[in-house]
């Protein structure tokens, strides 16, 4: 009979790095490949069956339900010159040079942060079209967008969009840019 001696203390090692690799490969291909969005409805909130029996009229009323962040992860593309002058779905003439993108379902006019997962560059871009035509992309980008998040050199990159909903936000954005970007 053989026996075969195996040392645990130094493959735990290594076994739990290659576990860990491919569980984060495993949920990036998910994430990615699923086009993970999250809905725009409410989570309803936990409440009690029966109501508490609080005579106290000024105690706090419960809080409204939380709204969940709309986001999209998936590829980015851009279109430029082809299509410079022609018009878009909202009507106005496509400027390459504007922050515009184009979306398949969200409204018109809506602003969206695009983050460059690859490098973290973040912009707000205005939808004004629909699209992108290959069921791959999530969004196509202006030209100018492409260029300020840093793959009009490559032509697509991994991004993440967010619905932005207050003007507010868009206003603290703005005053990040510096002079010479706006």
């Amino acid at each position: 009979m053989i026996a075969i001696a195996i040392d645990i203390k130094k493959l735990l090692p290594k076994f739990s790095m290659y576990a860990g690799a491919v569980l984060a490969t495993t949920l990036g291909i998910f994430e990615l490949n699923a086009g993970v969005q999250a809905s725009n409805t409410t989570t309803p909130q936990a409440t009690p069956a029966i109501p508490a029996q609080n005579t106290n009229k000024s105690a706090a009323k419960p809080a409204a339900p939380a709204k969940k962040h709309w986001y999209q992860i998936g590829r980015a593309s851009w279109y430029g010159e082809d299509f410079q002058g022609q018009q878009t779905a909202s009507g106005e003439n496509y400027d390459m040079n504007d922050m515009t993108c184009a979306h398949r379902s969200l409204p018109l006019g809506s602003l969206i942060r695009v983050t460059n997962l690859r490098n973290h560059k973040t912009i707000v871009v205005r939808v004004n079209d629909r699209g992108p035509m290959p069921e791959s992309r999530v969004v196509d980008l202006s030209y100018a967008a492409a260029r300020f998040l840093g793959f009009s050199g490559r032509g697509t990159a991994p991004v993440r969009l967010d619905l932005v909903k207050s003007t507010t936000e868009v206003a603290q954005l703005n005053e990040l840019l510096p002079q010479a970007a706006r």
